[in-house]
């Protein structure tokens, strides 16, 4: 039924300016705004939608968006340099070194990150899709 549909992702934050700030000066990501929401633009012609959901908002407690990058300490170190702060995980099955970045060898090496309204992001190198 929808293999011709065309598709896209959204998720929903507690501030869209805060977003839109983040979104488009720190993570240096295409962004327009109408109707009180976001349109990311992302590489590929991929667009995510961003939706105000004030009071009633949760943060996803997953991951909801995926950078995939050539060189992950170049970009955890860029992103550093913006204000972004990388999440430091030292779990039985999670570690990350003193960057943020977990490099376990079965996997991409990845690091996570949380945008304003804490909603989980992460850059990762190698794999993907």
């Amino acid at each position: 039924m929808f293999k011709d549909t065309k598709a896209f992702s959204g998720f929903s934050v507690d501030d869209i300016p805060k977003a839109k700030a983040f979104y488009a000066d720190k993570l240096g990501v295409s962004v327009t705004e109408e109707n009180g929401s976001l349109t990311l633009h992302l590489a590929g012609g991929n667009n995510v939608f961003v939706y105000p959901k004030g009071g009633g908002h949760t943060p996803a407690s997953f991951t909801i968006l995926n950078f995939q990058v050539d060189n992950i300490d170049k970009a955890v170190d860029e992103l550093t340099k913006r204000g972004v702060k990388f999440e430091i995980y030292d779990m039985p099955d999670l570690k990350t070194d003193a960057k943020g970045i977990a490099r376990d060898g079965q996997g991409p090496s990845i690091a996570w990150f949380k945008d304003p309204a804490g909603n989980i992001l992460s850059v990762l190198q190698d794999g993907g899709m």
